[in-house]
């Protein structure tokens, strides 16, 4: 339920998903969430995030703050999305909230889960706690569109990500490996790939190119890395076969798993994307950055399996004729559009 919101509680809630941000790496596969607790004058009293997977929740954290003379009861708890009904790896925060007697509850965000969906609301509105909700809704659900996207449609939130040259090429003849994009474009990237929990390539990418999939350029986690390949033609003495960080193999064939290395089976007669997609959900993987080459981004745009594209176009590298196409791209709702040093970035969906 939306209603009517003050200048000071927007600012509230703006600060609330400011703190939920924190959480971005350490939080997930849970999402983000940030939470601040006023008094009767408005004034912050107390405030925290959900810092870890497993560990105390964003609301647990704001309470344990809050100085012990402060009257609850006169409080007004704000947080991005609806408190938790049910046990899980830490008690409900709902009942958190009831057992301390907070004075009101102002929500960003509902929680789809089915085993929260408006039971959070109910359990504090049955103990006579106010709830509002919907302020800056549009905002939480930008931050935690990898959460939303794994409840609201069963499969991470997917983003294909390439670079082309100026003149519309991704790679030389036959697939040949060409520096494209700047300096700057690249550390983007390497940031780009710590906001992911997983990264995936194709078989022609993972042969030609022979990429780490790690980061480098910027401090934060690897991802987990993905590859399809069908025929296991990759050799063992190619990158992403190193066993340097976990790393998970799609294929038609047979291999034993080894240290930091999987192998996924899937039948030659079985769609091969939606048998990923599926083992990707059971691994609890919300987001997947995609940096295959055309065949692999072509598949997944025909099948209508993306929710994220970033372009980065190259304003001085040209490759020419007998270079490898970029992906087919003829949308609108371009949402983005950033020049990155020598680069441009343009971003749809």
């Amino acid at each position: 339920m939306v209603t009517d919101f003050t200048t000071h509680e927007h600012l509230m809630m703006r600060r609330a998903l400011d703190l939920a941000v924190l959480g971005a790496h350490t939080a997930r596969p849970n999402p983000m969430v940030g939470c601040v607790v006023t008094d009767a004058a408005g004034r912050v009293v107390g405030e925290g995030w959900h810092e870890q997977y497993g560990e105390p929740h964003a609301e647990v954290n704001a309470l344990a703050a809050v100085p012990a003379e402060v009257d609850l009861g006169q409080c007004r708890v704000y947080v991005t999305l609806e408190p938790c009904s049910h046990f899980g790896k830490t008690p409900p925060c709902a009942d958190l909230l009831i057992a301390r007697g907070v004075g009101e509850v102002i929500v960003c965000n509902d929680d789809p889960n089915p085993l929260v969906a408006g039971r959070g609301y109910a359990k504090l509105r049955e103990a006579g706690i106010p709830v509002r909700t919907g302020l800056l809704s549009a905002e939480g659900r930008r931050l935690n569109r990898r959460f939303f996207t794994v409840q609201e449609l069963g499969r991470p939130y997917l983003i294909l990500k390439w670079a082309e040259s100026r003149d519309g090429f991704v790679a030389g003849p036959s697939g040949q490996p060409v520096a494209i994009s700047g300096p700057a474009a690249k550390m983007l990237v390497h940031r780009w790939r710590t906001e992911e929990q997983a990264i995936m390539v194709g078989t022609h990418t993972a042969l030609n190119d022979n990429p780490q999939l790690n980061v480098r350029e910027w401090p934060g986690p690897n991802p987990l890395r993905l590859v399809i390949d069908r025929g296991l033609t990759l050799p063992a003495t190619h990158n992403l076969l190193d066993g340097a960080q976990p790393t998970v193999v799609y294929t038609n064939g047979q291999r034993e798993n080894q240290p930091n290395l999987s192998y996924v089976t899937v039948p030659a007669q079985t769609d091969m994307l939606p048998a990923i997609l599926d083992d990707l959900n059971a691994r609890r993987v919300q987001s997947v950055l995609v940096e295959g080459g055309p065949a692999l981004h072509t598949m997944l745009l025909e099948a209508g399996l993306w929710d994220e594209i970033r372009v980065l176009r190259s304003t001085e590298v040209r490759i020419g004729a007998g270079g490898v196409v970029a992906p087919p791209l003829s949308l609108t709702g371009l949402r983005e559009h950033h020049r990155i040093g020598q680069d441009e970035l343009f971003v749809f969906g």
